[in-house]
């Protein structure tokens, strides 16, 4: 069987996106985690993408209050100290539509990425993942 590769990551990335405003609070951004069963989320500011948030980036400053309590326990005290513009990643890098499953492959193993949105112009149209790439691969065989 021949892997297919060569395709628009279109093809496999998530259309239906969980993003956090940049003004949200650590709580909403937990509740979204916990809720939707996701890692990473695009942060926005007017609808365009400013950041990246992970699950990682909350548990780094929560670990030892508690972190990953029970859904209705998401409050806090640390998270009244940090905002999501301290913890988010600025900037991240995007991908287009068009980049290929081996472009985005080469450049997730490369940059040591888990996440990457999916940007036409400014409009985030998608997520991928290594969940993505692996359940594609997997699918392969």
């Amino acid at each position: 069987m021949t892997i297919t590769i060569d395709i628009p990551v279109t093809t496999i990335m998530s259309k239906h996106i969980i993003s956090v405003d940049v003004k949200d609070g650590l709580e909403r951004a937990e509740h979204l985690f916990k809720k939707h069963n996701i890692r990473h989320m695009p942060v926005t500011d007017h609808k365009k993408i400013v950041g990246m948030l992970s699950i990682n980036d909350l548990l780094r400053i929560s670990f030892a209050d508690g972190a990953y309590r029970e859904e209705g326990d998401i409050k806090s005290d640390i998270y009244e100290m940090f905002s999501i513009n301290h913890l988010m990643i600025r900037t991240p890098e995007t991908i287009s539509p068009k980049n290929t499953i081996r472009e985005v492959t080469s450049l997730l193993v490369n940059r040591k990425f888990h996440a990457l949105p999916v940007v036409d112009g400014e409009k985030i149209v998608g997520m991928l993942t290594t969940t993505d790439l692996l359940k594609y691969y997997l699918s392969m065989f």
